[in-house]
């Protein structure tokens, strides 16, 4: 498996930034200006990409089942999804859009948008997950509702047809989404078991979460995001509104920058501030004297002998008078 995944520009795996989706799922509530302010917000925020979710109601739901009428109430129209795109890369974002049927696979490769986002509840659709696998674009699959065998089959299903490119995310499908049902320790089972990028897909109220799995590693962190919890529909009241989708982004570049480097040492600016200690004398000593525990002292600022070599220093000469406070360094003494 590969262990870096490109999208367009973007490579995506350890050791690079975090590929951040604004999620706007169906938030546009069949309103094309809307989709397109959902852009702009994802836009501003800083993320790297914006996805859509492209579902039919006639094929995603019994007619008789009572979330019918929600879902048809906020289908993505296919003939919507070129404008996004184009509008999407006009603002510098890699455009994505979840399938659930082949239908939709086919438009979205038609459209050569770069990757598919797979759905928690398609993990186990194999033959759909299959069909859209040979279309050699990279699968980026959320795991919800799903254990170890699960995704292995669907691995198993995706390397089969010839496509390394996998990327996974731990995901829980509750919608708010409680921190204790979260399992961010689940990115390095994952991680360990199928030697993929793993990430978040989160559904918590907050940024914490994400900020959290950044820190442990996700490599990809997707987050769902509106104009306002105040819109009617399924989606709005969990997902972020703009102005804390933006400080989510600024949160995690500044987790990323944070990380630095694993050798332990002292920086320049550390070093130039001075905020050590060295030795000093405690009183004045005259030339030649010989140098006595008593006639030290060990405080700032540190222009003098390193602390450490204090025991060096008794029983030594004063090359020179040195007054009271002042540090003592190796020229000073014989």
């Amino acid at each position: 498996m590969n262990q870096t995944i490109r999208i367009e520009k973007r490579e995506i795996g350890p050791g690079q930034p975090v590929f951040i989706i604004a999620d706007a799922g169906s938030n546009h509530d069949k309103k094309i200006g809307q989709a397109k302010q959902l852009i702009d917000v994802a836009a501003e925020s800083g993320v790297d990409a914006v996805k859509f979710q492209l579902f039919k109601a006639d094929t995603f739901y019994s007619k008789t089942d009572p979330i019918y009428e929600l879902f048809k109430q906020c289908e993505l129209p296919d003939e919507w999804i070129g404008e996004l795109a184009d509008y999407s890369k006009d603002c510098n974002l890699i455009f994505l859009t979840t399938p659930f049927e082949k239908e939709s696979v086919d438009l979205l490769c038609s459209l050569n948008v770069p990757a598919l986002k797979w759905a928690s509840s398609e993990i186990i659709n194999l033959n759909l997950l299959k069909y859209a696998s040979e279309k050699k674009r990279p699968m980026l699959i959320s795991t919800g509702m799903s254990d170890m065998a699960d995704i292995q089959e669907a691995i198993d299903i995706v390397h089969a047809s010839g496509n390394d490119d996998i990327i996974l995310f731990q995901c829980t499908s509750l919608y708010p989404t409680d921190p204790c049902n979260v399992n961010l320790r689940a990115m390095a089972s994952m991680r360990a078991a199928f030697s993929v990028p793993v990430g978040l897909s989160d559904h918590t109220l907050g940024t914490a979460v994400p900020v959290a799995a950044v820190a442990l590693g996700a490599c990809v962190l997707e987050k769902h995001f509106t104009l306002s919890r105040k819109l009617p529909g399924a989606d709005h009241c969990y997902a972020l509104e703009p102005a804390n989708l933006k400080q989510m982004v600024t949160d995690i570049r500044e987790i990323e920058a944070a990380f630095g480097s694993p050798v332990k040492q002292m920086l320049p600016e550390e070093k130039r501030l001075a905020r050590r200690n060295s030795v000093l004398a405690r009183v004045n000593i005259s030339r030649n004297t010989i140098i006595t525990g008593d006639m030290i002292v060990i405080k700032r600022p540190a222009h003098g002998i390193n602390p450490r070599y204090a025991p060096v220093i008794i029983g030594r000469k004063a090359a020179r008078d040195i007054a009271a406070d002042e540090p003592i360094t190796w020229d000073s003494i014989c």
